[in-house]
């Protein structure tokens, strides 16, 4: 046996202990549960309301064991130690930066610093919400330029999404014919990535490129990427240009694409643009492509009468150019939201080139949604309705919308779309759709034609809010946060309203205040892909520190609720994936209209909210269809044919004399009783978890691991019945990619978390079907139980009762109720509170934590909004305050208020 195997457990104790020590994982470094490369460095993500904390740096340093295993060891250390002295009177602190600075010149934040906290104008995409962890960035593609080839006139735009090791795109493109092929080109200029696009008569080209390899994601990061597009007609039509992060991506509401009239030109460029919001200023930054513009002037047109002008130099080391246009008119905004206005770029002198473009909102594949729950209306309940909602904005600013509910209490009688009230209860409606709802479908279908461009911005800005009121509730039953879900590239049809998720459809119904929608589809291979999205499985889901799985995502048939699959276990308000095993009978009842999605969580452990779902489909012969099969087959021809292409992969693990690719998993040959699967050139090992058996005889099959029930013993006042014909071959099982036994369980193998003991799973021996169950917890009577294994899914009673330094986190899974809070290492009663201390960072003064009946819940000082003109800030303050001028003047107002709260 291989003295180097070690199995690895894979545990989720926070970032709290990330930050105190470091995690062993091979040759990487685990971190608040992501994965870093050695000599990666990083600025910690602790989520809402902590925060990146910009002030400390994280680096993954190899070490040496004594055997001289090198190893990955997260270290983390305060930086704000080692800011430079300024020798300027007012330095400011720049958004995404520990250490402050001083702005030379005439310098755009130095007016922005003096507006309204909640202007994002400049704001980077750095400053995405925490938790979100993604890096946008933007490519500009052009024809290529060649002395002997005619180019295209052609121009793409592209925007990126880098979500862990997926990159997900949206390709807009004018003058041009529809792509065929997308090409992503490494350093050298070699193909990294092919993307075949689909036919189609759109203009917005939609993909994922997954599992993209450490080396190419340095090069994306520091920008060495490039990416081309072209169409069947070869060259003469293609596209090219270099992908690049830009601090204009996070606030961008509109933009527009520049091309030039020239045949063959090669020139092109976009504009990304913004509204400020607190003023009608119209932020905007050029990116344009070789040939370079030298000077340049930029036109504000509509119907070809300049309405604006600009003259500016650029150079090849500066090609962006921004600029504010400020107090935009009435009829400047109306032409705005309309599509109708267009900016144009010449280059002035001898050779008169030009670009230019309409402005429209932003274009891209995410889509804009909202799910209404009772527990986000302006006086929270715990009604058990739902609703949902699909947006789509066009180029002319016309919004169409979708909205159906569902389980309300009574009629509705107003739906509308509406702004963040500014006073508590005093909601501020931007449009009614009451007109348009219908009670007997509970739907609302038309279109907004009249969004000023300022609501086109609040919208783009995730700013807006969907509202329904009812004869019970005058002010809302139902509300939820009109937001954009970022394209994930799996196969749902977001243009189709989603099936809604709400207590009143579980059985028995539940009364709670949470709500949720999920867009399901089966694909040609017969497998199902499920997008989750909820709202209110906790009354503060955004400002909550919590370690636990928010709920479990299950499938099933609806005249048998005790069938279900599990499909995932999530932390936020989504959860998405593939499942590729599924029984025959449940495709027909998707099919049928006869299955069910259901979220559960620890109060509703057996259904929080639940939607009926339809999917047609013609599987009739399971998941396994002929055409995976084939696909599969050729996989696996290939690779056997040439076992150096999986050495080139850098994702390859080698065991035992043998690569294997990344992703896969095995019996190692030392040992049959384990399992091993491969996770990015990382080999990790678990021994195989027997299920406990109820049988009186049990036997051991020769050549398996876990012993089964003996049925071959006959009870002789027992009537046997008629044994049903097995399956020949038993049951196959995604999860560890094994064939199981006819009337064996086990509990199942999820890479790379290894046998989940919460879960059992069997071998319907008459269909070769996988059923698998989740572990139901007895209830315990002693106040503190205990684990007597970290792998165990249920805890006991100890003989002992354990005193409060002993007390552990209770699993997702069981059904205890612990009263104490555990923060750190530090414990906790009821009701206590207290500031957080972070590593390194000290005591956060600005967050204020309390338990929560064995929750711990954190919320950061919400700060006043202030009306004076000079605002400030101290050092060690939470919020900014109004110079000591303006706070005479403005102190009757803030007693006055005082008084009425």
């Amino acid at each position: 046996m291989p003295t180097e195997l070690i199995k690895t457990c894979v545990c989720f104790w926070g970032i709290w202990e990330s930050l105190i020590k470091g995690v062993l994982v091979a040759s990487r470094c685990s971190f608040g549960g992501r994965f870093y490369s050695l000599e990666d460095k990083w600025h910690p993500d602790l989520g809402e309301p902590f925060g990146i904390m910009h002030c400390v740096q994280c680096h993954c340093e190899p070490q040496k064991s004594r055997r001289g295993k090198v190893s990955g060891k997260v270290n983390c250390k305060n930086i704000k130690q080692d800011c430079p002295a300024l020798d300027c009177d007012n330095p400011v602190q720049l958004a995404g930066h520990c250490c402050k600075t001083c702005l030379q010149g005439n310098h755009p934040l130095k007016e922005e610093l003096h507006k309204s906290y909640n202007d994002r104008s400049y704001l980077s995409s750095e400053d995405v919400g925490p938790g979100e962890s993604r890096t946008d960035f933007v490519a500009v593609l052009t024809g290529l330029k060649d002395s002997w080839l005619p180019s295209s006139s052609g121009v793409a735009r592209a925007r990126f999404t880098l979500t862990r090791s997926s990159l997900t795109f949206s390709i807009t493109y004018q003058r041009m014919g529809h792509p065929t092929k997308i090409v992503f080109l490494d350093s050298d200029g070699t193909p990294a990535f092919e993307y075949r696009v689909p036919k189609g008569d759109s203009d917005m080209i939609c993909g994922v490129w997954k599992n993209v390899a450490e080396p190419l994601l340095r090069q994306l990061q520091s920008e060495q990427m490039h990416i081309s597009m072209s169409t069947s007609t070869g060259q003469r039509d293609e596209v090219e240009g270099r992908i690049i992060k830009h601090r204009a991506l996070f606030a961008e509401t509109f933009s527009s694409i520049l091309t030039s009239e020239e045949e063959n030109s090669a020139m092109g460029g976009i504009a990304m643009l913004t509204l400020s919001d607190t003023e009608n200023n119209l932020h905007f930054i050029l990116i344009l492509q070789d040939p370079i513009l030298v000077p340049i002037r930029v036109q504000l047109l509509c119907r070809q009468h300049i309405l604006r002008e600009i003259r500016a130099n650029i150079t090849s080391h500066d090609p962006d150019f921004a600029e504010v246009l400020t107090d935009l008119k009435s009829r400047e905004l109306f032409w705005l939201s309309r599509g109708q206005l267009e900016i144009a770029v010449a280059a002035e002198g001898q050779d008169p080139r030009q670009i230019s473009g309409f402005i429209t909102g932003r274009k891209s594949c995410d889509t804009i949604q909202s799910v209404m729950s009772s527990s986000d209306a302006l006086i929270p309940g715990k009604t058990g309705g739902v609703g949902s909602a699909i947006f789509n904005l066009h180029d002319n600013g016309t919004l169409q919308y979708q909205v159906q509910v569902t389980g309300l209490t009574s009629d509705v009688v107003s739906l509308t779309i509406e702004l963040k009230p500014r006073r508590r209860n005093k909601r501020s409606i931007l449009c009614d759709l009451t007109p348009e709802f219908s009670k007997a479908t509970g739907q609302a279908i038309g279109s907004w034609s009249r969004l000023e461009a300022r609501h086109m911005h609040m919208l783009l800005q995730n700013e807006l809010f969907i509202n329904v009121a009812t004869a019970h509730s005058q002010e809302g039953e139902l509300r939820g946060q009109i937001k954009a879900l970022p394209y994930s590239g799996l196969e749902a049809p977001r243009h189709e309203l989603p099936t809604p998720l709400a207590g009143h459809f579980v059985s028995p119904p539940v009364r709670t205040g949470a709500s949720g929608h999920a867009w399901v589809s089966v694909d040609k291979y017969c497998h199902l892909h499920y997008e989750i999205l909820v709202a209110g499985l906790s009354q503060t889901d955004d400002l909550t520190v919590n370690a636990r799985l928010h709920g479990l995502a299950e499938i099933g048939e609806l005249d048998d609720s005790t069938h279900m699959r599990l499909l995932t276990g999530f932390y936020g308000s989504k959860a998405q994936g593939v499942l590729k095993d599924i029984s025959v009978e449940l495709l027909k009842h998707l099919d049928q209209g006869t299955a069910f999605i259901q979220v559960s969580t620890k109060l509703n452990p057996r259904g929080e909210i639940r939607g009926q779902v339809h999917v047609p489909n013609n599987c009739e012969f399971g998941t396994r269809s002929e055409a995976e099969e084939e696909e599969e087959e050729e996989l696996e021809d290939f690779l056997s044919k040439d076992p150096e292409e999986l050495k080139k992969d850098p994702h390859t693990c080698f065991f035992e004399n043998q690569h294997y690719p990344h992703g896969s998993s095995w019996t190692p040959n030392y040992d049959k009783c384990f399992s091993c699967i491969c996770q990015k050139r990382t080999v990790i090992c678990d021994p195989v978890i027997c299920p406990a058996l109820t049988c009186s005889r049990t036997i051991k099959p020769e050549g398996k691991c876990c012993p089964i029930c003996d049925e071959t013993k006959e009870l002789k006042d027992v009537k046997v019945p008629e044994r049903v014909d097995e399956h020949p071959e038993g049951c196959y099982f995604e999860g560890d990619q094994k064939m199981h036994a006819p009337g064996t369980t086990w509990h199942p193998f999820v890479p790379p978390f290894g046998y989940i003991k919460c879960a059992v799973c069997s071998c319907k021996g008459s269909t070769g079907e996988v059923h698998c169950e989740k572990v139901t917890c007895p209830m315990l009577t002693c106040s503190h139980p205990v684990r007597r294994h970290p792998t165990d899914c249920c805890k006991v009673c100890p003989q002992e009762e354990r005193t409060t330094a002993a007390l552990e986190h209770s699993d997702m899974m069981q059904a205890d109720s612990p009263r104490y809070c555990k923060f750190g290492k530090n414990y906790y009663h009821n009701s206590d509170s207290w500031h957080p201390w972070v590593p390194l960072f000290g005591e956060m003064k600005c967050i204020n934590c309390w338990c929560d009946h064995g929750v711990t819940k954190c919320q950061r000082k919400q700060c006043p909004l202030l009306t004076c003109s000079n605002i400030t800030r101290t050092e060690g303050s939470c919020c900014p305050e109004c110079l000591e001028d303006d706070m005479v003047m403005k102190a009757p107002d803030k007693r006055q208020t005082w008084r009425h709260h």
